[in-house]
């Protein structure tokens, strides 16, 4: 099957082996696999991560987020036949997807949402189900709650931004304040839904109170958050919670200590690095994106369509991601 892969791990994405395309043999599913025929994938900002500090010499496979058609199943499986679509963001110790072919376990797969195609499908489950997990499984709000409590996102333009600004509008009744440094990102912030959108550029604490929006009650930092640590601290009321993806060199956590703050980290390969008792919740929490999909609660995230999946365009994909210009999802659509 053709894939595209790295052997070099740290090369600069110009360089031509920094991904390139070459055959390999086509995977055989497991109990509890499905051979998902690959029709479109995602880029994501873990993919440029995992290609810069993977220490193996073998070639390597990146892409998570897939959308495709069932085409074998494992023995054990029961939520899934051939024929089915589906759409899913995969397991950060298998091998991706950049490939025609890819194996995945069924209990972190979902059905792709009948009113999208397959690219904009594709630009749904890794950010979904990280936002999901951010909002209600880490800092544990609730569905329909947070009456009169206020949620800061700190880089609310990127791609977990752009669903979790969605959901936290549709789904919850926070005040939702988004922040984005760019023209073009603060007022795609405001069309996803977010109640208020200011420059994280600038002093976070004095557009808050400008807002009269200060103190809030929880912060999701998507990028940067040592830099922003300070200001976070600043604007969060005694006792508030902050969650967090990305990955600061050092996070200095005594400063919470006098506000008694909370600090939750999101990675959503947890549930399938360690095979938890839940890992199935990642099945029924894409078939719930699924539902509100197709009724139009939320919308895709798609940002650009790069064309077909080849080394060139998954090059220009990284790229992109890696100048930090992105807005919201980067997708590729069949080989």
């Amino acid at each position: 099957m053709k894939a595209v892969v790295f052997t070099q791990p740290g090369l600069p994405i110009q360089d031509a082996q920094s991904l390139f395309e070459t055959e390999l043999p086509q995977p055989i599913p497991r109990a509890r696999d499905l051979l998902i025929e690959v029709k479109a994938i995602a880029v994501n900002p873990v993919d440029t991560k995992v290609r810069a500090r993977s220490t193996s010499k073998q070639p390597q496979v990146l892409g998570w987020d897939t959308v495709g058609i069932v085409r074998e199943v494992g023995g054990d499986v029961s939520l899934f036949r051939p024929g089915d679509e589906v759409f899913y963001a995969g397991a950060i110790d298998r091998p991706g997807s950049y490939s025609e072919f890819h194996l995945v376990d069924e209990r972190i797969v979902g059905h792709k949402p009948r009113t999208l195609d397959n690219a904009s499908a594709a630009a749904l489950p890794l950010t979904s189900i990280t936002a999901w997990e951010l909002l209600f499984d880490r800092l544990g709000v609730k569905e329909d709650g947070g009456k009169g409590q206020s949620l800061l996102v700190i880089g609310a333009g990127g791609g977990v931004g752009s669903i979790l600004v969605q959901l936290a509008r549709k789904l919850t009744q926070l005040t939702v304040i988004g922040t984005a440094s760019r023209p073009e990102t603060r007022d795609w912030v405001r069309e996803l839904g977010a109640h208020h959108v200011i420059d994280h550029s600038g002093s976070i604490a004095l557009q808050l109170e400008n807002l009269n929006q200060s103190p809030v009650d929880y912060v999701i930092s998507l990028t940067h958050t040592d830099t922003y640590l300070p200001q976070i601290v600043e604007v969060l009321r005694p006792q508030g919670k902050l969650a967090l993806i990305d990955d600061p060199e050092q996070l200095d956590v005594m400063s919470l200590k006098r506000k008694s703050l909370s600090v939750h980290w999101e990675l959503m390969f947890t549930r399938s690095l360690y095979h938890t008792d839940d890992m199935i919740e990642q099945h029924h929490l894409l078939e719930r994106i699924c539902a509100l999909v197709d009724e139009g609660v939320i919308k895709t995230t798609i940002g650009e369509h790069f064309g077909s999946i080849n080394a060139e365009n998954l090059k220009r994909a990284h790229a992109l991601i890696e100048s930090g210009k992105a807005k919201g999802k980067i997708v590729l659509e069949g080989f």
